[in-house]
């Protein structure tokens, strides 16, 4: 028998884990936790993440990506995705895709709750 990992982790055992804090060396405003749920359920070639940004910070920096493809949902709050160029309020239910090589994108919070989203890609 072999030893796999865990498939199934409910949001109860996922909130109860410890956070990920992270601030982008190159944006003063990022302010990200991250819980890599992905590697907790043993994916290896996937990367997957829940990400949460606190009111009135940003996640990383605007950025663009040449081999490696992202997905954002939101799961909770609201946020602002400038997206090549473009500004879009973002909330629960939305998706944002960018495939390789992307446009630039960024997701910043500048609202009175928490934004949390899953990221997910290569």
């Amino acid at each position: 028998m072999t030893d796999r990992p865990k498939p199934l982790w409910t949001a109860a055992e996922i909130a109860a884990l410890p956070e990920v804090h992270i601030r982008h060396p190159l944006n003063p405003a990022s302010d990200v936790h991250l819980r890599p749920v992905g590697q907790m359920a043993g994916l290896r070639r996937l990367a997957l993440t829940i990400a949460r940004v606190p009111p009135g910070r940003e996640s990383f920096i605007y950025h663009a990506h040449e081999r490696d493809e992202e997905f954002l949902v939101i799961l909770s709050g609201r946020g602002r995705a400038l997206i090549d160029g473009q500004e879009h309020e973002v909330g629960p239910g939305d998706v944002m895709a960018f495939p390789t090589a992307s446009v630039a994108h960024h997701l910043s919070n500048p609202y009175e709750e928490y934004l949390v989203y899953l990221m997910g890609g290569e």
